[in-house]
């Protein structure tokens, strides 16, 4: 017999799955370790619609008139901005955390439809440095792997001040993820868990940070726009002290950005959704007036086209993915869903980045495992990923009257609920009213 044709209802507070994590945590007197992001339904980009031109505005024919899609980052100092031709890019997803094919593949897909890919934690490796036309090196608290040459020969550093699947805190890797050549990349001892600095050991606040970007500047000739990434919290605060720092690119990371590995409390209870972020970040550079000098490049949870047509709307400049392209390349494949689920998962859910055992041969150092990802294959379905999610952003621009992807704006934009408008700063659908405003 069912529960409910007894009577009995599962509690709003104590449901099953919290019941579930009590149970283990008092077993085992271990906190809860996953990879991948937020899982609590919070305001997001679906919460926003875009306003198609009718009589008002003039949709523009998509067969016939352009909508460009290209982008420069990096303007406001750098003598070699990067130049890309779409404003969709590959978020920093480390060596170690990822296989090397999976790397070489995030690489050649960028590569292929000319944008930039990410090196992540842990250093550069040779795959990703000779499929990428443009890498940006991450510069993170760890210091893994860094080194004077591969600042160099990166086209852009990305100094890393927090993540939005966990601001405040450090990355892990576990040790069975750390192989020969992890460890020598990370000089660390093999099989030994990893868990890396939540701050930079050489300052302590933003006077600090614009005395390394300077450095960082000097050691490169001056030659590579410098990035600051940020994960989202006291996100109107902090992207004004990057600006100050001297950052020629904000990037900013809602708490539905993924991670390897990190804390599940951290993950759920965090930050700030993506969606209030970015136009408290946008405020930021406009008060300061910079906004468009200083490029912003918004992260966390973008799926597609939509998403990034509405948060080039609300101000972004580019927008970063990570998730959505390790599923490109063929995570969480139903073709493996057999041994998804003898890993107590299942195609679609499988969230245990840390534990190494991928069959995807993504997020592994099995060399076996790493094996079955033909970097070439992958790296062609990232690159028709891409070009979709540009595609479905240009026809959404075209709708509004945009002949580019950078002309859309917040006056193109209605909210669903009053939740979302009042993050996004756009008018609840059917009013002209902004919660919040005109108070």
């Amino acid at each position: 017999m069912e529960p409910v044709s007894q009577g009995l209802r599962e509690s709003a507070t104590f449901d099953r799955a919290t019941i579930h994590a009590i149970q283990r945590a008092a077993e085992t007197g271990i906190y809860d370790i996953r990879g991948w992001g937020a899982k609590r339904r919070l305001p997001h980009f679906d919460d926003l619609l875009l306003l198609g031109a009718s009589m008002s505005r003039y949709p523009l024919e998509g067969y016939r008139e352009r909508c460009d899609t290209d982008v420069v980052l990096g303007t406001r100092h750098a003598k070699h901005p990067l130049r890309l031709a779409t404003p969709v890019t590959i978020a920093g997803m480390s060596f170690g955390a990822l296989s090397a094919q999976a790397k070489e593949a995030l690489g050649r897909g960028a590569s292929e439809v000319g944008t930039s890919t990410t090196t992540g934690d842990g250093g550069m490796t040779p795959e990703e440095r000779g499929h990428s036309k443009h890498l940006v090196y991450q510069y993170l608290p760890s210091r893994y792997g860094m080194n004077p040459d591969d600042l160099r020969a990166a086209d852009a550093i990305e100094v890393v001040l927090g993540q939005g699947a966990k601001p405040g805190g450090g990355g892990m890797l576990l040790g069975q993820k750390i192989t020969e050549r992890v460890a020598g990349m990370r000089t660390l001892p093999v099989g030994i868990d990893q868990r890396s600095a939540c701050r930079h050991p050489d300052w302590t606040g933003p006077d600090d940070l614009a005395i390394k970007i300077l450095e960082l500047r000097e050691i490169t000739d001056w030659e590579k726009p410098v990035y600051v990434k940020v994960g989202a919290t006291r996100t109107y605060y902090d992207v004004k002290l990057a600006v100050h720092a001297g950052a020629d690119v904000v990037v900013v990371d809602g708490m539905q950005g993924g991670t390897a590995a990190t804390q599940d409390v951290f993950i759920e209870h965090v930050g700030i959704p993506t969606l209030a972020a970015l136009p408290q970040a946008v405020r930021a550079l406009q008060e300061l007036g910079v906004h468009r000098e200083v490029q912003l490049i918004v992260s966390g949870g973008i799926r597609g086209g939509a998403d990034m047509a509405k948060a080039l709307a609300l101000g972004a400049d580019a927008v970063a993915i990570g998730t959505a392209a390790l599923i490109a390349l063929g995570d969480n494949h139903p073709r493996y869903d057999a041994e998804y689920r003898r890993l107590g998962s299942a195609a679609g859910y499988f969230d245990d980045y840390q534990d190494g055992r991928d069959p995807a041969g993504i997020s592994t150092q099995d060399e076996e495992l790493a094996a079955r990802l033909d970097p070439a294959e992958a790296g062609r379905r990232l690159a028709n990923f891409l070009r979709v999610m540009t595609m479905e952003a240009q026809t959404l621009a075209r709708a509004c009257g945009k002949a580019h992807l950078l002309h859309l704006e917040p006056e193109d934009l209605v909210a669903l609920t009053i939740e979302s408008a009042a993050m996004a700063r756009v008018p609840l659908a059917g009013t002209d009213w902004i919660p919040g405003e005109g108070l």
